[in-house]
């Protein structure tokens, strides 16, 4: 087929050349094209066909004679001159553009730019040959140019400063930190077989470095970061196995801080001041001196105090920026007491120490002085706590509040003070402190509290600067029982048969507790004829039951009873109970449920209480109440008058009533006045129900009058007795009434006579009744 040769002397001459050249101005293409044509006119014996075979070709880099032939190609297929050769690949047609080149009549390749194996190791190309009519004679071949290496690249360290760390005293032998390098050469060549090794490292040798791997360790022993912390090698690393091209880095070894050095305190003896009574306060420092690194645990300080301290009265803490002992005071120290202290101080690291580090905790001592000042007084008990009985009369010494002078090495006199009292009570003697009463203590008072009175004292001491403090004085009122139990309700209504609700529940009101209930009731031991009617029964500790035994008739009843208390003294007073009887009705209340109200006041019976407390048919009880009293009115206009018509003088009206006219017949009857037995209730006298609490024993009735001539002096004992009676209205009230009838058919008054005879009538009697004086002088003779 074909033979290609090539050597250092150059190309060998290719065989089989064409008959004869293409004509002058023929193209390689034209060419090509008509070779056909002339080898089938003038065919020539063949050669035996060989390979076209084109092995590697070595090139070394950065070549610098240039253009450099590289090998030349040859065709048998024509003559010389009758092939044209190309070459296509990168460096050709391809980037790199520009680095190989062939002559296409004869076939050579040359070099036509440096190499650099670092950017290209090698170039595959494609070689064709063609005739000039552009004919391919012989299949496309391989070119392959191989780059051969040049050690032009110096090692590079990866980075340009290696930081490490190592613990000060680390054993030899310790790995510290790996260096490496990279080298751009052909890594199967001595170009790039790096080897390290350390140029400068200070004084001692302390390091070490792995040639080949580039890890640095510790040589030997010693390593003390007191004496050196950081330690600046200089590596080098070179190509050719350590004969080529060098680079170098820095590596920058740090030593860690063990706790190898213990604190130890400036000196022996610190001395401090303070002032009494001062607490939370700083004293003082004490300073030490540590040569491990600042601000690590192996540095920061721990102070004890060991002895001097046993009531834990100071304190001391470590400033963390400078590392000094700050003693404190705690409590408050006393001159007067103790007027210095001599404290032994520890000081330790916050890391323990290393075992191989010399020595002991350190001890120092630490004296304190407590300077002496001017204290305020102070008392003794504060709040000061007494009792005082309610109504102490004025002078009285309750007490004798004092205070003392902490200052016993100074000559110094105390003057007392009230500093508050809201209600004026009290009084203090300014030199002997006894607290005396100004006024009467009242108990209950708006200045009390739960019973308590507060006021404040103050001491002061003399001479100047006074110094005062403040002491409080709690007073305890303590109620005296000065007041009897007071009946309630004064006044009651029941029904007037025994186990017919005939019962009336008592209650009522005292001191406060513990002179209040529980209360005892009886009927008053004066009068033993009350228990054949009456008892009297404890209902709980503040009430009591009463009752009838026997069968009574209607009317009011007054009832002297006995209450006591259980204050410490007890109190007893004897009162009068009021007591209406009425008609009993099937359920056990009060008939005539109008009367018995009216008479009862604001008496409640024991059934009434049950319904108040336990339902709500209240409203409906006072309806009921409403519709009785309204019928009680009605009843007492008909009871009243019942004589006849006729006599003009039992018909005659007060008009201050207001009445109805003559056709009201509900005004007040005078025969009431001549004959007051006929309306007693089985001739019993009546008692009022209306008589005050403090009265005994109602009074008998007053002698009647005789003549018409007392009926003046006796309606006017009868009104004064009314009208001096504070509880109830008197009988002679007036009446109101809604009713005022239809009108009066009678003619005036002046025509009195003439509706009863034809005779004069004689008025002059009305002269004899006082209030009636001027009808006499008006109608008389």
């Amino acid at each position: 087929m074909k033979d290609l040769e090539a050597t250092a002397a150059g190309p060998r001459d290719i065989k089989n050349q064409p008959l004869g050249p293409a004509h002058p101005g023929t193209s390689p293409a034209q060419a090509g094209a008509a070779a056909p044509q002339a080898w089938g006119q003038h065919e020539a014996p063949r050669r035996v066909k060989r390979a076209w075979v084109i092995p590697p070709i070595s090139v070394s880099e950065n070549h610098k004679r240039i253009p450099h032939l590289l090998v030349q190609i040859k065709s048998d297929k024509q003559q010389p001159g009758g092939v044209i050769y190309s070459i296509k690949g990168p460096g050709v047609d391809e980037e790199p553009l520009g680095i190989f080149s062939i002559d296409k009549f004869s076939g050579k390749v040359f070099l036509n730019a440096m190499l650099d194996r670092e950017e290209h190791d090698r170039y595959r190309l494609r070689a064709f040959a063609l005739d000039l009519g552009g004919v391919t004679l012989e299949e496309p071949t391989d070119l392959e140019i191989i780059v051969v290496d040049q050690n032009d690249n110096r090692p590079l360290f990866r980075q340009d400063v290696f930081t490490g760390r190592v613990v000060e005293g680390a054993e030899p032998g310790t790995c510290v930190m790996t260096v490496d390098a990279t080298d751009a050469d052909d890594p199967d060549t001595d170009n790039a077989a790096l080897r390290y090794s350390i140029l400068e490292q200070g004084a001692a040798g302390m390091f070490s470095i792995n040639a080949t791997t580039g890890e640095i360790a510790t040589a030997r022993p010693g390593l003390d970061r007191e004496t050196m912390g950081v330690y600046n090698l200089t590596v080098q690393a070179a190509d050719m196995s350590g004969d080529g091209l060098t680079t170098t880095a820095m590596a920058v070894i740090y030593l860690e801080d063990i706790n190898d050095n213990a604190p130890e305190f400036t000196k022996e003896e610190f001395s401090m001041e303070v002032e009494e009574q001062a607490a939370g306060v700083d004293v003082g420092r004490v300073f030490v001196h540590d040569k491990d690194l600042a601000g690590s645990p192996s540095w920061l300080a721990k102070f004890t105090i060991l002895e001097g301290d046993p009531e834990g009265a100071f304190a001391i803490r470590t400033d963390p920026h400078t590392n000094d002992g700050v003693l404190s005071v705690l409590k408050p120290l006393d001159h007067e007491v103790r007027d210095r202290f001599e404290l032994t101080v520890s000081v330790q690291n916050e890391r323990p120490l290393e075992p191989s580090a010399p020595g002991s905790p350190p001890l120092a001592t630490v004296r304190v002085r407590v300077r002496d000042v001017n204290e305020a007084p102070a008392f003794r008990e504060n709040p000061r706590r007494i009792s005082v009985l309610d109504g102490t009369p004025p002078g009285t010494a309750i007490t004798t509040y004092t205070a003392s002078d902490p200052d016993t090495h100074q000559l110094q006199s105390l003057s007392y003070a009230l500093l508050y009292d809201p209600a004026d009570w009290l009084q203090m003697d300014p030199h002997a402190g006894t607290v005396r009463t100004k006024r009467e203590l009242l108990h209950p008072s708006a200045f009390l509290q739960g019973g308590w009175y507060i006021a404040w004292c103050s001491p002061a001491t003399m001479p100047s600067p006074p110094l005062s403090a403040t002491g409080t004085l709690s007073i305890e009122i303590l109620e005296v029982n000065d007041h009897a139990p007071q009946l309630q309700p004064p006044a009651g209504a029941l029904c007037g048969r025994p186990g017919r609700g005939g019962t009336l529940l008592l209650g009522a009101t005292d001191d406060a507790p513990p002179h209040g209930a529980p209360f005892h009731f009886q009927l008053s031991p004066q009068h033993p004829q009350l228990a054949r009617n009456w008892s009297l029964a404890r209902f709980n500790v503040t009430h009591a039951v009463l009752a009838v035994l026997a069968e009574l008739p209607e009317g009011p009843y007054s009832l002297p009873l006995l209450l006591r208390d259980s204050g410490t003294p007890p109190r007893e007073q004897q009162q009068l109970l009021n007591v209406s009887v009425c008609r009993c009705g099937r359920d056990g209340t009060c008939l005539d449920g109008a009367l018995a109200a009216a008479s009862a006041g604001a008496g409640i019976t024991l059934g009434a209480l049950m319904i108040i407390v336990g339902s709500t048919i209240l409203l409906l009880v006072l309806v009921a109440l409403g519709a009785a009293r309204a019928g009680r009115r009605r009843a007492l206009r008909k009871g009243l008058l019942q004589r006849s018509r006729d006599d003009m003088r039992d018909n005659i009206l007060n008009y201050d009533e207001q009445g109805g006219g003559e056709e009201d017949q509900g005004a007040y009857d005078i025969n009431q006045l001549r004959h007051p037995e006929l309306f007693s209730p089985r001739a019993k006298p009546p008692l009022r129900r209306e008589a005050p609490l403090s009265s005994g024993t109602p009074v008998a009735p007053r002698k009647l009058p005789s003549s018409p001539s007392d009926i003046e002096e006796f309606i006017n004992e009868g009104l004064e007795a009314a009208d001096s009676d504070p509880s109830v209205p008197p009988y002679d009230t007036a009446l109101i009434y809604d009713y005022e009838g239809s009108g009066s058919v009678a003619s005036p008054l002046s025509s009195i006579v003439s509706s009863l005879t034809d005779e004069d009538q004689d008025y002059d009697y009305l002269s004899e009744w006082g209030r009636f004086r001027r009808l006499a002088d008006l109608y008389g003779h």
